[in-house]
């Protein structure tokens, strides 16, 4: 990509000195870059390896932006005054199907070099990229809610924080199944994974993880570095035939906190019974107040399941995967649809990457998308236009058509929108609880 004078960009993988276990002093800088932007301390050069390891194992692509001109006393030209990184991992799009999604992470740019377009070209590149590899989707989370809607990324999914009083225990509804065990840490490291799998392949809105988090589900890392966490625990549930799907990791907030307060950190199950075994056990651990859950469903079960529902609060609601729609048509067609009927979309996108029109058809879960090409659409089909970014918003169907109509987003008859809502958002709401 082009920059200013003075600036250069370079894309590379995560990697070592040769046969030495030290990280390369390019990717060293590279990560003192991110942390700097994330306002996190500096690593632990010991620690780095297993960092640039589990990077290695995402496949992750690394690029970065240096100030060949930096004044005397700066730091060190060789640390980027910008990073940027990339991966692929499985996306959830409805009826157990899976499609590769282009995420975007770990994304800064210095203050000192703000409004200069450094943002701009990266991810417009980067979007250009992998839109020419045959992606059809693009994700993100996002650490400012402002940022990547000019883009033409929009919110998909959210996720609730909740507490659930536990003081006395929980009683549920239904009689208890199967069976849960404290887990073995070692080997917790290595199950979860499976246990994901079975919950990623039933979950829309699901996203394939990244190596780090079977590493923190375990305590081999804790949640905010590589050192390890003495405090997890972790617990796995057995159903009924001894097949393990699900788990569960949780630590005490310590003895000074009041009322006494374990947090989940992580909590994943491949069935609605798996969930709610996983909350008994939960509910019923001795000397403690209150739980805490800052990844739930936004359409939580859990509060269907306890006797008493008024145990069951809910603090906020945080937006987690943000799309952005590469190819409409491979997009569109991509998708499982729970309802049927035929709409024309036109896409607003000022990137240039998905913008046209195509008649969508939908019947039996699958859609077709023709595109038009400019030439008419077909007599008597209701019509809309919709902006990139909302139709990243609608496509797993966490937020109703005639919703981002009412934002702008979206324009048409009330007629045309009541269609679009039968196509995307009618069956299941959508759960993400991965980060990147």
């Amino acid at each position: 990509m082009q920059q200013e004078a003075g600036l250069r960009s370079a894309s590379f993988a995560p990697g070592y000195d040769g046969a030495d276990p030290a990280v390369d002093a390019r990717t060293a800088n590279w990560l003192d870059a991110v942390k700097l932007g994330f306002h996190e301390q500096r690593a632990d050069p010991a620690r780095l390896p297993a960092l640039v390891d589990a990077y290695q194992r995402d496949g992750r692509t690394l690029t970065a932006v240096y100030d060949d001109l930096a004044p005397e006393a700066a730091w060190d030209p060789a640390v980027p005054v910008a990073t940027y990184a990339t991966m692929v991992n499985t996306l959830n799009v409805g009826g157990g199907r899976l499609v590769p999604a282009h995420l975007v992470t770990a994304v800064t740019v210095r203050p000192t070099h703000r409004r200069r377009g450094i943002l701009r070209r990266m991810i417009t590149a980067d979007l250009t990229g992998a839109r020419k590899a045959g992606l059809a989707l693009a994700a993100l989370t996002a650490s400012e809610a402002t940022i990547y809607g000019r883009f033409g990324f929009g919110a998909a999914t959210s996720t609730a924080e909740t507490m659930v009083d536990t003081r006395g225990g929980l009683e549920f509804t239904a009689p208890p199944s199967g069976s849960v065990a404290v887990a073995d840490s070692a080997k917790l490291k290595f199950l979860a994974p499976e246990i994901y799998r079975a919950h990623l392949a039933g979950t829309l809105g699901a996203l394939g993880r990244q190596h780090g988090y079977w590493m923190r589900a375990s305590g081999t890392w804790s949640e905010e570095g590589s050192e390890p966490d003495k405090a997890l625990r972790g617990v796995i549930r057995y159903n009924t035939d001894g097949v393990p799907d699900g788990y569960a990791a949780y630590k005490s907030q310590g003895w000074g906190t009041e009322p006494h307060t374990v947090k989940v950190t992580d909590l994943i199950a491949a069935t609605d019974e798996a969930y709610r075994e996983l909350w008994r056990y939960l509910g019923s651990l001795d000397l403690v107040d209150r739980l805490t859950f800052n990844h739930a469903p936004v359409a939580d079960p859990l509060p269907w399941m306890l006797a008493d529902r008024r145990r069951y609060r809910v603090a906020g609601v945080d937006d987690v995967l943000w799309l952005r729609i590469l190819n409409t048509q491979a997009a569109l067609e991509a998708r499982h649809y729970s309802g049927s009927g035929a709409i024309v979309l036109t896409v607003k996108d000022s990137l240039g990457l998905a913008g046209g029109s195509w008649h969508l058809q939908a019947d039996g879960g699958t859609g077709t998308a023709a595109a038009l090409d400019g030439g008419p659409a077909p007599s008597g089909t209701a019509a809309v236009e919709i902006d990139v970014d909302a139709l990243g918003s609608l496509y797993l169907g966490g937020v109703s058509a005639r919703t981002l109509a009412a934002a702008g987003g979206i324009r048409g008859s009330r007629d045309a929108l009541e269609i679009l809502d039968a196509l995307f958002s009618a069956g299941a709401a959508p759960y993400c609880s991965t980060h990147f």
